[in-house]
């Protein structure tokens, strides 16, 4: 009996480790994507390729003919009517490739995920209390390619680039299928014994986690508007540490979201929230038990958000240049994955339920 139950336990190991790889290159794909989105973006290159076309659009223009066809289309947005009326077919390319990269990797991911997951499903290696949740991420990578596409088409008439609304909407459900899978995963791995320093722990490990991903969010609606390329000093804002204009349009709630002044303004307030919550989660955590993984995961978290930090200034001064602003974005999401694994931490591993008859 005992033998039987030892190889059990085992065999929910061994499935453990090998969901956890996968969802590991599920996460790392993710990240990637988000990075190359992010360039995209900055690239000015998301409203090159006018059409959805989720099979046929894998296989790039290979003739002179077809690329012209594909200039042809993008010549009759607003964008490179207003913007990009002298770009020529070479110069087309290049904000091709970027577009196109990204949306290679989106189509990829739905394979790296969908695949294994039914490997793993048809094997029986996929706990049942994970089998719903591994199908609503599914679910929910297939709803983000109908949203990516919603994105660009609000770019296609009318204006020059995407809304801000659409583009947070995309970023932020990439981000929910990002901290699903570290959450997962986290869970599948073996988790220490020591208890959480202090009763809020725990609690302030979540707000933490929540607070990193509202940040992206207004990160992204900062990106939308091109909010990041003005008022680029610091620590002072247009010359103060509140600046004036900040609700000039009405109502005033709207200044929220399409004022670039508001919403920078907003979005270093909540960089500045979140570095003092970390603060003092870390302080926390050192002062009632600072030999524990958890006070030493507090520490690793301060110095990632210091580090973003600093990366978000620098990009800030620099207007914004192309390789600062894919490492702040990508700074973000490593601190919303560190955030949300250290978070998981304080719940422990999943129960590894077994079933041994005698």
């Amino acid at each position: 009996m005992q033998e039987r139950l030892g190889r059990a336990v085992d065999g929910i190991g061994r499935n453990r480790t090998q969901i956890r790889i996968w969802l590991g290159m599920v996460v790392l794909t993710l990240f990637a994507l988000v990075l190359v989105g992010g360039a995209t973006r900055l690239t000015e290159s998301g409203l090159s390729i006018t059409e959805w076309k989720p099979i046929h659009g894998v296989i790039p223009p290979l003739s002179a003919a077809e690329w012209q066809e594909e200039f042809e289309l993008y010549k009759r947005i607003p964008q490179y009517e207003q913007l990009n009326s002298d770009m020529t077919v070479e110069g087309f390319k290049t904000i091709f490739w970027w577009e196109w990269a990204h949306r290679l990797l989106a189509r990829s991911i739905g394979i790296i995920f969908a695949v294994p997951l039914a490997f793993f499903w048809l094997r029986g290696q996929i706990e049942p209390r994970l089998k719903l949740p591994l199908v609503g991420l599914l679910a929910l990578g297939g709803f983000q390619g109908f949203i990516g596409w919603w994105m660009v088409s609000s770019g296609l008439a009318g204006r020059t680039d995407v809304s801000q609304y659409r583009l947070a909407t995309h970023l932020v459900i990439a981000c929910v299928i990002f901290m699903s899978c570290i959450w997962i995963a986290r869970g599948l791995s073996p988790h220490s014994d020591d208890p959480p320093p202090t009763d809020r722990s725990r609690k302030m490990a979540a707000i933490i986690a929540c607070m990193a991903l509202f940040q992206i969010y207004l990160g992204a609606l900062v990106a939308g508007l091109d909010a990041g390329l003005t008022y680029n000093t610091w620590p002072l804002m247009d010359g103060s540490l509140v600046p004036g204009d900040l609700f000039v349009q009405q109502p005033f709630w709207l200044n929220l979201f399409e004022n670039p002044k508001t919403v920078q303004f907003v979005h270093r307030i909540g960089a500045y929230v979140l570095f003092a919550f970390v603060l003092m989660h870390m302080i926390a955590s050192l002062r009632r038990a600072p030999e524990t993984t958890h006070a030493r995961r507090s520490v690793l978290l301060f110095v990632l958000v210091t580090i973003q930090a600093v990366i978000g200034i620098m990009t800030l001064l620099l207007q914004v240049p192309v390789g600062w602003g894919v490492a702040h974005q990508g700074g973000a999401l490593i601190v919303l994955g560190f955030a949300v694994a250290h978070w998981r931490a304080f719940l422990g591993e999943y129960p590894r339920k077994t079933e041994v008859t005698v």
